[in-house]
């Protein structure tokens, strides 16, 4: 990581919430992932209110929704404190998405680089929506923090993921809703390595250990084959930067 995205690291940390565990509610983007797994980890660890929300938009990797809920009961099951914050999970059905979408996520199709270097496998205003649709929710809980598991350092391309995309959008969900809603980033300048770290300094080794088996983030939905960084089909672009955001966490281990 460089000295700028360390800088950029720790600001995200550098709010009221460093203090301890906020009094205000939060939801976070949870679809059962690596990343999402990690950022519902660390909202548990600093508020005391958290609500989930998932969505189903009949995608190829649907694996992941059931992953989604063993993961979090093995998270009320190891950890009794962040089992009494947590709170109501909320499913929605985003089918729209996979009639409008033509891509490697919601269709039978190879992935594949297109000339912008943009994976197929990007959805197209797949964060827009989800993030709307949680603000949505959000307001009608009284939510006021909504987290998510964008990073614009090991990821595939995707523009939505990036922060200035996730800046704009807290600026026009804002304006449209009269609300001063914070968006989340946690892992935005984090590489895969030191998301797994994150995972150790909130949860110890017990919570690197769920999330290695219990996450998922394969593209293809692969869960037969077990890896040292967990289930996949070891080739899609998800697998690859899993696998090589473990070998370098586990290379900081060994010094």
């Amino acid at each position: 990581m460089t000295e700028n995205q360390t800088k950029k690291s720790e600001s995200s940390f550098t709010s009221d919430i460093r203090q301890g565990v906020s009094n205000e509610g939060c939801l976070v983007l949870y679809s059962g992932g690596q990343d999402s797994a990690t950022c519902l980890a660390w909202a548990l660890e600093h508020f005391d209110r958290v609500e989930t929300i998932g969505f189903d938009y009949g995608q190829r990797h649907k694996v992941e929704l059931e992953c989604r809920e063993n993961l979090k009961q093995k998270l009320i099951q190891n950890f009794p404190d962040w089992a009494a914050r947590l709170g109501e999970d909320h499913m929605l059905d985003l089918a729209v998405l996979h009639q409008v979408s033509d891509c490697a996520l919601t269709r039978e199709t190879e992935i594949a680089f297109g000339k912008d270097g943009i994976p197929n496998s990007f959805v197209p205003g797949r964060n827009l929506l989800f993030f709307t649709f949680a603000a949505t929710i959000a307001y009608r809980r009284g939510l006021r923090h909504i987290v998510g598991g964008m990073c614009e350092t090991d990821y595939s391309g995707y523009p939505d993921c990036r922060d200035d995309t996730i800046k704009a959008l807290q600026v026009a969900i804002n304006l449209g809703l009269e609300r001063r809603l914070v968006l989340h980033t946690p892992l935005m300048w984090l590489d895969k390595a030191s998301t797994w770290q994150m995972a150790e300094e909130v949860g110890g080794k017990e919570l690197v250990e769920i999330i290695r088996q219990e996450s998922h983030s394969c593209y293809l939905g692969e869960r037969k084959i077990l890896h040292d960084w967990g289930y996949g089909c070891g080739h899609c672009p998800a697998c690859e930067l899993r696998a090589a955001g473990w070998e370098n966490y586990q290379k900081g281990l060994l010094g």
